[in-house]
């Protein structure tokens, strides 16, 4: 099992930026795929970035593609989510996940997918 801290969020105005952090322990972090995640109140939990375990591929939901950017360093054991030009659609609760395929070219996009998660770091996005 790897164990998964977030940090970063907070309050910010429509248009600002945040910078997601994620921590990881427990097993051999270079390995694997990760992902972050959200959760609105009253929906779904959904995808919103992955990026396998060399740095590539990485994939986006639509709905952020070209505002967030995933990268990871694997000599820190870090998984980061840059996400510029932030909407108020964007305020959700934000979840990093490990997910277990070893396979070099897969980012999965599906939570299903991912085994270990974190707690979350609640992002809001004033208007």
């Amino acid at each position: 099992q790897m164990q998964l801290v977030e940090s970063g969020g907070g309050l910010v105005q429509a248009g600002g930026s945040l910078r997601l952090s994620c921590a990881a322990s427990g097993r051999t972090f270079s390995s694997y795929a990760m992902g972050w995640f959200r959760q609105a109140p009253g929906k779904e939990r959904e995808f919103v970035a992955s990026i396998g375990r060399d740095g590539v591929p990485t994939w986006y939901a639509d709905s952020v593609n070209g505002r967030f950017t995933i990268s990871r360093d694997n000599a820190k054991n870090m998984v980061y989510l840059q996400m510029n030009g932030l909407k108020p659609e964007d305020t959700a609760v934000y979840y990093c996940a490990r997910a277990p395929t070893r396979n070099p070219i897969y980012a999965p996009r599906l939570s299903g997918e991912y085994d270990d998660w974190g707690q979350g770091t609640q992002v809001t996005v004033s208007s």
